[in-house]
């Protein structure tokens, strides 16, 4: 045995070399490119998010595919996500969320926790599979007639894609006989896939038949209680649109078959809206035309403006739900006399992947990206000059730029990427990063290899563009918020 383990050692050493010197991986997922160093003297370069690793094939951006899957083009926010490569369709209504849109997704969901929890939301996941059972006892199951996705198991059982949730949280309740009403307010979310048939879906993730949606649902002893705690819901939908950077209106709406007594719709105005509204011009009323008689055009509520109307697309929506849902499923309470209480309900929806969509449709221009600060997948993208040109030399000072900025800025870190396609001009490469929507473009040239070194700086949202030093780069970038 002896001999054939030293002939083994040499082998297995070489073997530790080559895998000590391998392209490793970022736990995003994403590649991550290695720097060798050249000898035990040079110092060592960390792994850099490099653009030509970033699943964004470019065939998946080729227009001519099966219109079946696609549909129409018909608006903005479509268009340019697929020829950005950051949706494919899959079945009419579905798509594939590539990576890129999936970091805007999880940043987005970041926001709404820090929303939903800063109310004293509670995140649980409950089962997109429901008993047709519980939506019968709610009399639902026949109300949401073809929209409800339907199925049964190898035994027979109906069972229901869940669009909403309403039954199976007030069943998950009513399952706890000892809830106090000093344990409430309880409000209980969710951020998950949901599905619904829809009979023509348009627009790509503004109207689909599988997407992402938050859904939360109160539970209150009283009914002053919970429309304490739908107003303070409501207050947290209008402080997150805000921090998007996306203006929202709050529009009294119907309540539909979820039913309730009371309900709020929060739209993005917008052409391609499906929704139409009624604005008034001299107070805060704001309602969608379902509620209101058509041909009214003064105010219901300051008697003297006058209604104008705009179309809006549907982001958010929030309903007092009442005994509706706890009556019929005995979710109960025990009140401050120590007696049994049916809890009084209410539920709110944002719209995740409509809302990543929506905000693409009101803030880009016809051929540009343009994101939600908080929401871009990333937020820096840095250009070194095209191999073989001039200023070449300046192409190791971008990939130091960028292990700087995530070193001195640990909130940037994950945020940066280096447009490593040198092959290319950076005229073409800047306007590949501007149709994807960086917030900023770092282009490392000439001024990188001065005395005093300045970087050309573009900020996509506002179009300005800058010529800074290190300091000052680093100064611009401390101060951009992430999540």
């Amino acid at each position: 045995m002896e001999p054939m383990v030293s002939q083994m050692w040499p082998r297995v050493l070489q073997w530790l070399h080559r895998a000590s010197v391998r392209p490793r991986r970022s736990h995003s997922g994403c590649a991550e490119h290695a720097t060798v160093p050249a000898s035990t003297t040079s110092r060592h370069i960390k792994p850099t998010l490099l653009v030509s690793r970033l699943y964004q094939p470019s065939n998946l951006r080729d227009m001519g595919q099966d219109s079946r899957l696609q549909g129409e083009l018909t608006c903005k926010s479509q268009r340019l996500m697929m020829q950005a490569g950051l949706i494919h369709p899959s079945n009419p209504g579905c798509y594939y969320y590539l990576p890129a849109t999936v970091r805007s997704m999880e940043k987005l969901g970041r926001v709404i926790d820090q929303e939903m929890q800063g109310i004293g939301g509670q995140k649980l996941d409950m089962p997109s599979l429901c008993s047709a059972d519980l939506w019968k006892t709610s009399e639902r199951w026949d109300l949401m007639g073809k929209e409800l996705l339907r199925l049964n198991d190898r035994h027979g059982v109906d069972y229901c894609l869940a669009p909403t949730h309403e039954e199976a949280v007030t069943t998950l309740v009513a399952h706890q006989t000892t809830l106090s009403y000093r344990q409430l307010p309880l409000l209980l979310y969710q951020i998950t896939r949901k599905f619904r048939d829809e009979p023509k879906p348009k627009f790509g993730l503004l109207r689909g038949r599988e997407f992402y949606m938050k859904d939360m649902y109160s539970f209150d002893v009283s009914e002053e209680a919970a429309y304490e705690t739908y107003e303070s819901v409501c207050e947290a939908y209008a402080r997150l649109f805000a921090r998007l950077g996306l203006r929202c209106v709050k529009v009294q709406a119907d309540t539909g078959n979820i039913g309730g007594k009371l309900s709020h719709e929060f739209q993005l105005p917008a052409d391609i809206g499906e929704d139409r509204l009624l604005v008034c011009g001299s107070c805060s009323f704001s309602a969608n035309v379902e509620t209101m008689a058509s041909d009214r055009s003064d105010c219901p509520q300051c008697k003297t403006g006058t209604l104008v109307e705009s179309k809006g697309i549907e982001v958010g929506h929030t309903f007092y739900l009442g005994k509706k849902y706890s009556r019929v499923f005995n979710a109960t309470l025990i009140n401050a006399q120590n007696k049994l209480s049916v809890a009084e309900m209410g539920c709110y929806g944002l719209g995740v992947t409509r809302i990543l969509a929506a905000a693409v449709e009101v803030m880009s221009t016809e051929e540009e990206i343009r994101w939600p600060g908080l929401l871009a997948p990333y937020q820096v993208c840095v250009l070194p000059p095209k191999k073989g040109s001039k200023v070449d030399g300046a192409a190791v000072l971008a990939e130091e730029l960028v292990h700087t900025l995530g070193e001195t800025l640990p909130h940037m870190r994950g945020e940066v990427v280096l447009d490593d396609r040198t092959q290319m001009t950076i005229g073409k490469r800047l306007k590949d990063a501007s149709r994807l929507g960086y917030p900023y473009v770092i282009v490392v040239g000439q001024g990188a290899l001065e005395a005093a070194p300045r970087f050309e700086v573009i900020c996509q949202q506002t179009g300005e563009t800058m010529f800074l030093s290190k300091d000052g780069l680093l100064d611009l970038l401390g101060r951009v918020e992430t999540v």
